[in-house]
């Protein structure tokens, strides 16, 4: 015995689709700045530091004095020397007459021309000049105050909105094959 069958036939759908893309399209302009920087308050307050220099002792001992002084210290040289040459005159006038009637006045008076006149042996030593610590030197430090006020800078932005331009897409289809299914009978 024979069976009768069943075909079963399947068609899918088939479609044509036309697709049209979006276009999108975004700019940002750029964000219009101005920057200004006040210049800071500066205030600065200063009193000027001092040197001083005393070279006064330092010039007396090199010969550098000045003329009132140099006549005063002649003037003491001068009488200093009138006032031994006295004291040595009186010394030699007492011997002078003590020695008188002893006989001995050509010796005495021989005696008293070498102490005079005799080899006299220079004075030397070694001298710094000018002598140690006679320039005096004073400072007085000065001061200085600095007072700075900064200031805020000033800045203004303006910013600007995007452009945006958007177009939407499209899709369209057609169908070219409906969806159908097919069902024989084979006796």
């Amino acid at each position: 015995m024979k069976f009768p069958q069943i075909q079963i036939r399947t068609y899918d759908i088939i479609m044509d689709w036309k697709v049209q893309d979006p276009v999108q399209i975004i700019q940002q302009p750029k964000a219009e700045q101005h920057i200004e920087q006040p210049a800071a308050i500066v205030e600065i307050q200063s009193t000027p530091a001092k040197l001083l220099i005393d070279t006064t002792q330092a010039r007396r001992d090199i010969g550098l004095i000045g003329p009132l002084e140099s006549t005063m210290n002649y003037a003491q040289e001068g009488k200093k020397a009138a006032l031994e040459g006295m004291a040595r005159r009186a010394s030699e006038g007492r011997q002078m007459m003590e020695n008188a009637g002893k006989g001995l006045g050509r010796q005495t008076i021989r005696n008293i021309a070498k102490q005079n006149h005799g080899p006299k042996l220079p004075k030397y030593n070694i001298k710094f000049v000018p002598s140690i610590g006679s320039v005096k030197i004073d400072y007085v430090p000065g001061d200085l105050k600095i007072n700075a006020i900064p200031q805020k800078p000033k800045i203004d932005v303006q910013v600007n909105k995007p452009i945006h331009e958007y177009t939407p897409g499209k899709i369209t289809g057609e169908v070219l094959q409906y969806p159908r299914v097919e069902i024989d009978v084979i006796l």
